[in-house]
């Protein structure tokens, strides 16, 4: 139990459904906890409800594409760490997802052990920003208190 409440938790956004639930079977085997979902207006509304570490977003679905998804889910909770897949890389595409706030941008296929390594690269990025944000606030309640 405890192994799975220290697993990395993947929010997998793509329109590919079939590509999207083999890799969320073959990140869940190596010990990532994964929510896939079809498109960005799923995303976004599924990181109000959940907490994610990480999302691998899709660069190209329709609806909203995964850049104003990126952006979206920077807008709500902007410790979530984001990765771009896409298997249409263009460098203008890789760059404008940077510039949104990506930790990494990669090409399909990927390879599972890159995109482990690049989700708990990310990961590591995420709990370091929760940690700095629940010490500046534990500071601010001790300032408050008058002990």
């Amino acid at each position: 139990m405890e192994r799975h409440l220290m697993a990395p938790k993947v929010l997998l956004v793509d329109d590919e459904e079939e590509f999207a639930n083999l890799l969320a079977r073959r990140l869940e085997t190596r010990g990532i906890q994964v929510v896939a979902v079809s498109s960005g207006e799923e995303a976004v509304s599924l990181v109000d409800q959940r907490v994610f570490d990480v999302a691998v977003i899709d660069l190209s679905m329709p609806g909203i594409d995964g850049i104003e998804t990126l952006k979206q889910i920077k807008a709500k909770r902007s410790d979530i760490e984001v990765l771009m897949l896409t298997g249409h890389a263009t460098v203008a595409g890789g760059i404008e997802a940077m510039k949104q706030g990506a930790s990494d941008f990669l090409q399909k296929p990927v390879e599972i052990e890159e995109l482990l390594k690049k989700i708990n690269k990310a990961r590591q990025s995420h709990l370091a920003v929760v940690h700095q944000k629940a010490d500046a606030a534990m500071q601010e309640i001790l300032k408050r208190k008058s002990w």
